[in-house]
């Protein structure tokens, strides 16, 4: 499927997939690795209030960093569906190319520097 207008032509979008699978499957399986961990550490009976307060600390620990790790996985989702549809390296507030080195550097990004930048003063 053309790449309407991208930036990134055919073999670099390929490069681009194949990086951004990668990234996936490697976040999933840190995912499940930290799942299997965290469950283990509700099993683990404590001995006294220290252990409890490592173990939940441990616990709470690897649950955020799970979810950052469960956005960027979201932001990969899309950014690979945005291939399939021929609209990677198209800004989806404004549809202007967004520059190659951004995409390079965040490849899973959907808004050029300018949104970007908009988007977070007005969150802030």
């Amino acid at each position: 499927m053309p790449n309407k207008g991208s930036v990134v032509n055919k073999k670099e979008l390929e490069v681009v997939k194949t990086s951004l699978q990668a990234r996936r499957h490697e976040i999933i399986e840190k995912l499940s690795e930290a799942q299997s961990q965290s469950k283990l550490i509700e099993t683990d009976i404590a001995q006294d209030l220290a252990d409890k307060a490592e173990s939940s600390y441990t616990k709470e620990f690897l649950l955020s960093l799970s979810n950052a790790e469960r956005e960027e996985l979201l932001q990969i989702d899309a950014a690979l569906k945005r291939i399939a549809r021929g609209e990677y390296g198209l800004c989806q507030s404004c549809q202007k190319e967004i520059g190659k080195k951004r995409l390079h550097h965040l490849p899973w990004t959907s808004l050029c520097i300018d949104c970007q930048e908009k988007s977070e003063s007005e969150t802030a």
